[in-house]
């Protein structure tokens, strides 16, 4: 059976889930609500969507929408996520979840007792290029795991852009540099102690983000992420033995993955996929009980925990310990 999407928001995002579901056959979008009823339902017509909604309630109150698709300003994350919840909806929220991780915990929580599916939308961890580099990794590809490094940043020049606000749960870590921490997670297991430094912009959000990480093992992770930067995005992870280079970890649009040895390097082909697409049909299964969700309640506890703790080295200037289950 075909999942039937609704679209909370009418975000640019919306666009790359739009294209992912459109390449599957187990996923398909039939609603979008806007708090404007003229741009719903332009959105709507602009891009073959049956149903328009002038409000969020709406949709939600709609039977046929089997699960949401949240790409709401971080600070709505939690409180859309609740209502679909409430309303029988299952979630897909993008990520951030949250940087509080009792409140994701709440969340998931209340998941469970609706009988839904909550899911966070870290779409890079369904391409094939990130099951293949965590494959290389666990096989000993390059030996015993020692370093992660990864970078991600962009120039935010719209002055009312969301990502600029405290209000909106704004910031480089919140927004991009989220995706450092959870590839270092993903490889290393979950931090011992982290430390964290920013730069103060916008209204009072961080505009530069740097942080490293301690993990089980002498694993050191360290990242930087930036809204006032030049396009950066890459990943590293190095070995006794050898080193993986991704030149495209978070975008996946030019899947590859370099394996450097002994001054050789060795490119390992990845096959070209709509991560977004991938995402949407994992939760869709999911639903249907096929499989489990790829990213579940521990890995988004995890992640806030680990964001939780680097805002907190970064206003103390101190390294923090994440809290423990």
């Amino acid at each position: 059976m075909t999942a039937q999407w609704g679209l909370l928001s009418t975000a640019r995002i919306n666009d790359k889930f739009i294209a992912g579901v459109a390449e599957s056959r187990e996923s398909a979008v039939l609603a979008v609500a806007s708090r404007d009823r003229d741009r719903a339902e332009r959105y709507a017509a602009e891009r073959g969507i049956s149903r328009a909604y002038a409000s969020y309630e709406a949709l939600l109150a709609d039977p046929d929408v089997d699960a949401v698709y949240i790409s709401l300003p971080n600070s709505l994350h939690l409180e859309w996520t609740a209502r679909a919840l409430q309303a029988g909806k299952h979630v897909l929220c993008e990520k951030p979840l949250s940087r509080r991780p009792a409140d994701v915990a709440a969340a998931f929580d209340l998941a469970e007792r609706h009988g839904r599916v909550l899911m966070e939308a870290f779409m890079y961890r369904h391409h094939p290029q990130t099951a293949r580099l965590v494959e290389l990794v666990r096989s000993g590809a390059i030996g015993r795991l020692r370093l992660v490094r990864a970078s991600f940043s962009f120039n935010a020049v719209d002055p009312a852009d969301v990502r600029l606000f405290t209000a909106m749960d704004g910031g480089s870590l919140m927004d991009v540099g989220c995706y450092c921490v959870s590839a270092a997670r993903l490889l290393a297991g979950e931090p011992e102690v982290v430390s964290g430094a920013q730069v103060i912009g916008g209204d009072g959000i961080d505009i530069t983000f740097t942080g490293w990480m301690r993990f089980p093992g002498h694993v050191l992770a360290h990242f930087d992420s930036g809204l006032v930067c030049d396009d950066r995005f890459d990943l590293e992870v190095v070995g006794e033995e050898a080193s993986l280079y991704v030149p495209d970890p978070w975008h996946c649009l030019e899947p590859r993955i370099e394996l450097h040895r002994a001054h050789a390097v060795e490119v390992i082909t990845i096959p070209a996929a709509n991560p977004y697409g991938l995402e949407a049909d994992n939760l869709a299964a999911a639903i249907r009980g096929g499989e489990a969700p790829l990213l579940g309640r521990d890995d988004a506890i995890g992640q806030a925990r680990a964001i939780e703790a680097l805002y907190a080295s970064a206003d103390s200037g101190a390294p923090v310990r994440p809290p423990g289950d």
